[in-house]
């Protein structure tokens, strides 16, 4: 049976005739860049993401540049990050010729860890960018009181979970000064191309950050400062302002898909626990750890990527592709790996758990079109890798 990671074309097929006519309609009106479409998309999504404001944009690494661009970052300040994650949130750092200081992860989400973060503050310490990783919030509330106790803005990456909501209620991207998102197409809400979103409480940023998109100009052609061309394209716009109507339920659907996992992985007795960097049983797998998942909070983990932890991991993803099953390693270099940030002269032993999650996470297939036959398949095959069959 062929279990494809992801597979776009069947979400295309449940929408098309929705989606259609509005390509026919921007194409005919040739009205290209923001306008109506991104304004009606910016406040669906201020108020679905619990903000006062929220800004469209050409990406959701565009995002995150802005955000540090607003700040105003001199060379040499330093911005902290978890170790593990995409590579955007590090990218965008060191191209304002600031210093990214890495941190390690918390072994149960594999989000950013508080306390290191607190170890890393120094006086040249700017922002801190925790990352709301395959779309489970970060620890918010330690993380705020730090960045509240230092009088460090928070920057929270959220490009892999709109619509996901912390222990407290709150939806990430509401809580620090900034939230940057992503509607690359492989997420919950893609887009048809490249597109992202700012959101902020903060009135002053907002219209620091709406300059900014249209290369710091306001009015035409009068520039204070330098901006970019962050523009969202209405194309974009007018496809999320379609497919966000059904956001919600597409994260039931991955939510579904997860228990169903976790419900198949423990009958098969497949499923294990882990110190920070070794596992209790080499030949099981560590599920992901939805820990405000009993809270009673809605959308907990969103589940943009369905991540498994496993020993022999490698050998399980070319297994699996001999099967014609999909799957993924996200991420298998950490930042402080990278060749391009040996300048930092970073420590390898200071990330014990950011190295040990490298070396072992697997993402399964999720996406909401996937039948029930399918992840049956994807788990009996696992288990005949584990058991030697």
């Amino acid at each position: 049976m062929r279990v494809p990671l992801l597979d776009l074309q069947l979400q295309y097929q449940t929408i098309q005739s929705e989606i259609e006519p509005v390509l026919l309609r921007v194409a005919q009106s040739q009205a290209l860049i923001l306008g109506k479409d991104t304004s009606d998309l910016e406040q669906t999504l201020a108020t679905y993401c619990g903000a006062k404001f929220a800004l469209g944009v050409s990406s959701g690494t565009d995002a995150l540049l802005m955000a540090l661009m607003a700040l105003d970052l001199e060379p040499d300040d330093e911005v902290i990050m978890p170790t593990y994650s995409f590579f955007a949130t590090a990218g965008v750092a060191a191209r304002l010729r600031a210093k990214p200081v890495f941190v390690d992860s918390e072994p149960i989400t594999l989000n950013i860890n508080p306390d290191a973060i607190r170890a890393a503050i120094t006086p040249r310490t700017k922002a801190i960018i925790p990352v709301h990783l395959y779309g489970q919030s970060a620890a918010m509330d330690e993380i705020l009181a730090i960045g509240n106790e230092f009088g460090i803005p928070i920057i929270e990456d959220a490009a892999q979970a709109i619509g996901t909501h912390y222990r407290n209620g709150m939806a990430v991207g509401s809580m620090g000064l900034m939230g940057c998102f992503s509607f690359y197409p492989t997420k919950n809400l893609g887009a048809f191309g490249d597109a992202g979103l700012l959101t902020t409480n903060d009135e002053t940023i907002y219209k620091k950050l709406r300059q900014m998109r249209d290369h710091g100009m306001e009015p035409r052609y009068y520039h204070k400062f330098v901006g970019g061309n962050f523009r969202m394209d209405a194309i974009q716009a007018a496809v999320l302002n379609v497919k966000f109507p059904h956001l919600d339920s597409w994260h039931q659907a991955r939510q579904r898909n997860a228990k169903l996992y976790e419900t198949l992985f423990c009958g098969r007795g497949l499923t294990q626990k882990t110190g920070k960097t070794s596992f209790d049983d080499a030949n099981k797998v560590l599920l992901p750890a939805a820990i405000y998942q009993s809270s009673g909070v809605r959308n907990y983990h969103i589940y943009n990527q369905f991540i498994i932890r496993v020993e022999r991991r490698d050998e399980l993803r070319e297994f699996l592709k001999s099967h014609d099953i999909g799957a993924e390693i996200y991420y298998p270099v950490p930042f402080h790996r990278q060749e391009c940030f040996q300048y930092l002269n970073p420590v390898d032993a200071d990330f014990p758990v950011a190295n040990f999650a490298a070396a072992t996470s697997l993402a399964l297939p999720i996406f909401p079109e996937l039948r029930t036959e399918q992840i049956h398949c994807v788990v009996e095959k696992i288990s005949e890798f584990i058991r030697g069959k």
